[in-house]
């Protein structure tokens, strides 16, 4: 993942971002919260004005988050993710609630749990889910653990919501797994 850049926003972004705070700021508990977020974000993907270009541009090597708005108490961060067909993340979780809506393209993601194993550890595949421009999807921590990646032959674009100050942490990843992974 490239350094996290900010762009200008839109009014359509601004909007949203709107829609996110009043959500937020109901202090709901984080499942509850990452549903109504959701539904707030799902009206705003896919529009033309959502993003400006340079939001939407990518990385040859790796995907690229655009930090688009990070609010100033840290209850919320906007973040746009750009991939290029093939890039991926590794396998993770979250320091936080997460909401994810497909702005462009098809993103693929291969959801784990992890198991005791002895004296260690391993996780097993549970679900693969494709989502489409226009699904929405959301979680909060724990069983937050998957892998993301763009399988289309197309450049996918991302919002991710976050319940926590990305500009500020740099990555919404609290760890990375490199254990055995049982696959589906």
């Amino acid at each position: 993942m490239t350094t996290p850049t900010a762009a200008p926003t839109t009014a359509r972004l601004g909007q949203l971002v709107d829609d996110v705070r009043e959500a937020v700021g109901r202090g709901l508990p984080p499942d509850t919260t990452a549903y109504l977020v959701g539904e707030r974000l799902a009206a705003h993907l896919g529009a033309a004005d959502l993003l400006t270009p340079e939001q939407t541009e990518g990385d040859p090597d790796r995907y690229r988050q655009h930090i688009l708005h990070a609010e100033s108490d840290g209850s919320f961060s906007v973040v746009a993710l750009v991939w290029m067909p093939g890039q991926q993340t590794s396998i993770h979780d979250h320091v936080s609630w997460c909401v994810t809506g497909v702005h462009q393209g098809t993103e693929s993601e291969r959801r784990y749990r992890l198991v005791p194993d002895g004296t260690t550890a391993r996780l097993v595949a549970t679900e693969d889910v494709v989502n489409h421009q226009g699904d929405v999807c959301g979680f909060a921590p724990p069983g937050d653990i998957h892998r993301v990646r763009n399988a289309c032959s197309t450049t996918a674009v991302s919002l991710h919501i976050y319940g926590a100050d990305i500009a500020r942490l740099g990555s919404s990843v609290r760890r990375v797994y490199d254990l055995p992974a049982d696959e589906l």
